[in-house]
């Protein structure tokens, strides 16, 4: 790094922007270097991967607007439950007491008013459709009643009535029939939901229906209506049946699956994991096949007979299961915690990142569904569902969420959506606004993810414009307290025109610009910088 920078600028290297005069050369990592390829083809990224998910808690809650989200998820646990036809109507599940609930404060149904905000503000929406067969029949009913279930470990304290469902000893009581709190919700009633929607929803809102959430773990969450373990056969039935209606209301609809919760249910079905992972007696009568990809052939076959496609996308959800991580704003935040949580983000893509949890092998999610996807359906995309690491206000939480966002797009990831969505000008919430809006009037993240080759001592993602004349890269310095140096050769790309850099590391206000000084090239600790490069001619003719 002994050239001078007038000799860095002719050879078509950028300068990252510096950090503080004050920050001393100690205080930094030895110096590296990574090339951008330019010319590479690159991978599209899908505008749907800056997505977030409803909070049904802050429903009039509209901050997700202004860091940029461009699709919103109708989604959770109480999803599974919702009544459309009373518009106001769900159900709690394991996560409150199983009561019947509603947002009796919103008139007229509330899946309407959700469509209406994301179309308000140019957001696409992705809907569940409940596959468990029954949503609520009310806004009262309670699923464990103490007046029928006398010795109930938990009642809500506003509500008595709503038990837990739980004896004295914490094991589950025999739940009563599902009329209970519920109405049947049969292929055909989702399907007339599906209709109502396309009558409505011109030009298109909903890019995409989920099939439900989480189906493995329903016995559990909605053990009130579906205390048996779901198997391999029942998900491939109920998605078949329910998929096929969806198809049948609306041809081009984008339909993702299964919407599985985590590792594990990628591997077995709930009544493996019942018996045990050793024993596994349902995967092992299915051909010892791990779930997903057995589902996919089953599904593909399924369209080679019928002619009829149920599934576009795969669906699962990714949340690091290694203690104290957290959710939302929780989570721990001491410095190994913090380190965990930003290695945690491996699991997405690296190959010889070995899980720190009860998984305790490499995962590679974005990778390894790819690969099932090629060998037994290709042409479906992908879906991260929900995905979420705690500690969003902590520069750990918000480094996380900025590390998932640029490999989403490497991956070439369809959809994504945060879980629920970020705390206005958090960490995480600002992750965001590296990729959507880092200069406040909505310069962006460009359309194609192109490589970075070489060692760094940060993450560096880049992207280019369709036509080639901008390129925007995203360096992340995940180190509490060394700066990272970083030279960043650009030759491939041609003669720049202007540059623009944006850096964020704490500060109240969010991004601001910085000017670069001097040769060396740094990022500060627990830092994004953003660099903005317009060139006057495609890349092609360059």
């Amino acid at each position: 790094m002994s050239q001078p920078i007038a000799t860095l600028v002719r050879s078509a290297a950028i300068v990252l922007a510096l950090a503080p005069s004050c920050l001393k050369p100690a205080q930094a990592r030895s110096p590296s270097s990574v090339t951008v390829d330019c010319k590479a083809a690159g991978t599209p990224i899908s505008p749907l991967i800056y997505g977030v998910g409803l909070d049904f808690g802050r429903f009039e809650d509209t901050s997700f607007i202004s860091l940029g989200a461009t699709a919103r998820r109708w989604g959770g646990n109480t999803t599974s439950r919702y009544n459309w036809k009373h518009g106001n109507a769900w159900n709690t599940a394991h996560d409150w007491f199983f009561r019947n609930v509603g947002l009796e404060r919103i008139n007229g149904p509330v899946h309407e008013r959700f469509l209406a905000t994301n179309r308000e503000h140019g957001l696409a929406s992705a809907l569940t459709l409940p596959l468990i067969g029954w949503v609520a029949k009310d806004t009262q009913s309670v699923g464990f009643p103490a007046s029928k279930f006398k010795d109930q470990k938990s009642t809500d304290p506003w509500v008595p009535e709503a038990g837990n469902g739980l004896d004295m000893n914490g094991r589950p009581v025999t739940p009563l029939p599902p009329t209970q709190t519920s109405i049947s919700a049969s292929p055909e009633f989702i399907a007339e939901w599906v209709k109502s929607l396309r009558r409505e929803d011109a030009p298109r809102g909903v890019r995409t229906y989920i099939l439900d959430n989480e189906p493995m773990i329903w016995h559990e969450t909605h053990r009130d209506v579906h205390p048996g373990r779901l198997s391999y056969d029942e998900l491939l039935e109920r998605t078949v049946k329910y998929g096929t209606a969806v198809r049948q209301a609306d041809p081009e609809a984008q339909i993702a699956g299964p919407a599985e919760w985590g590792w594990i249910n990628l591997q077995y079905s709930a009544v493996d994991l019942a018996a045990g992972k050793i024993l596994r007696p349902d995967r092992r009568a299915h051909g010892d096949v791990p779930l997903l990809p057995w589902y996919l052939r089953k599904l593909r076959e399924h369209e080679k007979k019928t002619g009829v496609k149920v599934l576009d996308v795969v669906d699962v959800h990714f949340y690091p299961q290694a203690e104290g991580l957290g959710l939302g704003e929780g989570g721990n935040t001491d410095p190994a915690a913090a380190a965990l949580r930003l290695r945690s983000t491996r699991a997405l893509w690296d190959p010889t990142y070995k899980d720190e949890s009860y998984i305790g092998e490499p995962v590679r999610l974005l990778p390894l569904l790819n690969e099932w996807i090629a060998a037994e359906y290709p042409g479906l995309g992908v879906s991260i569902g929900e995905y979420n690491f705690g500690a969003e206000k902590h520069p750990s939480g918000g480094l996380a969420v900025a590390e998932a966002l640029g490999r989403f797009g490497q991956f070439g990831v369809y959809s994504a959506y945060y879980w629920t969505h970020p705390a206005k000008d958090s960490w995480a919430f600002w992750a965001f606004r590296a990729f959507r809006n880092y200069d406040g009037e909505g310069a962006r993240f460009q359309d194609r993810s192109i490589p970075v080759k070489g060692a760094a001592p940060a993450s560096v993602f880049a992207s280019r414009s369709e036509d080639g004349t901008k390129l925007v890269l995203v360096a992340l310095n995940l180190d509490p307290k060394k700066a990272a140096v970083t030279r960043l050769d650009l030759s491939s790309c041609g003669k720049a025109g202007t540059r623009r850099t944006f850096q964020y590391t704490g500060n109240a206000a969010g991004f601001a610009e910085v000017k670069g000084e001097g040769e060396a090239v740094l990022l500060p600790p627990y830092s994004m910088t953003v660099i903005e490069v317009s060139y006057p001619a495609p890349v092609t003719d360059r």
